[in-house]
């Protein structure tokens, strides 16, 4: 167990680094970040910041040196970063969490020996290879990056076989998935966290709603069906959670079907849909994180109120702080970031009650 006024490092300075930092100070400890961007959100609300790539082999040396212990604020860092930062300083959560998140074919391959259900899919490692995949799935169907794909990039619809050409194209011609489509009523995510003791606390299920490919809300209490598979779903990704080792928040996405729930993909992290846990829960997925990695006792999850919306604010969203600040009922969160574009995230903003 860590003692507060010791040093966390995080990997990555984005939205989610600039959170953590803040839960990180409000538990007393000092915050340290390693990201490669000139402006990152994170770093003007922690104490250090070291600007290096990722691969920058003496940067991560000398991170290493300087903190106490290591986490990050996403899955897409490089795996052979994380394995050098391990080899010097703890490293929550560690690289196998990592190299399953990483690659779409390899998480649902371990999500079904798990005896999870997904969607129908295929392995696509050429143009060619995708004709057959497109034989085996059917249409429609989406095909994915195997890596490197979040917030709807790295995807491309196929909704007949002429679109196979520009689908492969869009994505770079690289390896990827096909994915057959789901017909689903609603998309949920189950949010957990697991400490160094091998305690799970997991937080009520929010129904998320997408807007081109990214999560424009979360709202609890979610439907009636919802309700009814969040226990199968719970248990899946606690399941995913041990078999990995996994410390810290892990978020697993799921499609609400007929048939029960179906999962759609693992993130080893806290995650925009948990958000609102900040105001809407007795401990947010923040501080449960910071906990997990220096080893203090998880809190409990409960409500703090019967009904819940967070609400992001993307792109040109962001205009319209005056009146959002102006309104007694919204909890809003900007990101710092200097300019807004279409498909940014810029904040949040999460209602309690009616």
């Amino acid at each position: 167990m860590l003692a507060p006024g010791s040093t966390i490092g995080i990997l990555g300075g984005g939205q989610l680094g600039r959170m953590l930092a803040l839960a990180v100070a409000e538990l007393g400890y000092r915050c340290h970040i390693f990201a490669p961007e000139a402006d990152a959100p994170a770093s003007e609300v922690a104490a250090f910041t070291t600007r290096a790539e990722y691969g920058d082999a003496a940067a991560l040396k000398a991170f290493a040196a300087a903190v106490d212990v290591v986490t990050l604020e996403w899955e897409n860092v490089d795996r052979e970063a994380v394995r050098q930062l391990a080899s010097d300083v703890p490293v929550h959560p560690g690289a196998h969490s990592l190299e399953v998140a990483q690659d779409r074919m390899a998480e649902k391959q371990f999500v079904e020996w798990l005896g999870g259900r997904t969607a129908t899919w295929a392995q696509v490692d050429s143009r060619e290879a995708l004709d057959a995949a497109i034989a085996q799935v059917g249409l429609p169907a989406i095909l994915k990056t195997r890596r490197f794909g979040y917030d709807g990039k790295g995807q491309a619809r196929i909704m007949v076989a002429g679109d196979a050409d520009a689908a492969w194209a869009a994505i770079g011609c690289q390896p990827a998935i096909l994915e057959g489509f789901v017909n689903f009523a609603h998309e949920f995510s189950v949010i957990l966290c697991r400490g160094q003791d091998g305690s799970i606390v997991d937080w009520p299920v929010p129904v998320n709603l997408h807007k081109g490919g990214i999560l424009a809300t979360s709202t609890l209490p979610p439907p009636a069906l919802v309700r009814a598979q969040a226990a199968e779903a719970v248990q899946l990704a606690r399941t995913v959670a041990e078999k990995l080792g996994h410390i810290g928040v892990l978020t697993a996405e799921f499609f609400a079907c007929k048939d029960g729930p179906r999962f759609n993909e693992i993130a080893p992290r806290v995650h925009n849909s948990g958000h609102w846990t900040i105001e809407g829960s007795a401990t947010s997925q923040f501080e449960n994180h910071v906990r997990a990695v220096v080893g203090l006792p998880l809190r409990p999850t409960t409500l703090m109120s019967a009904r819940i919306e967070m609400t992001n604010l993307i792109g040109d969203d962001v205009a319209d702080w005056p009146r959002l600040m102006a309104d007694p009922t919204a909890h809003v969160h900007l990101y710092g970031k200097a300019q807004s574009r279409a498909g940014r995230k810029m904040g949040h903003v999460t209602r309690l009650g009616k």
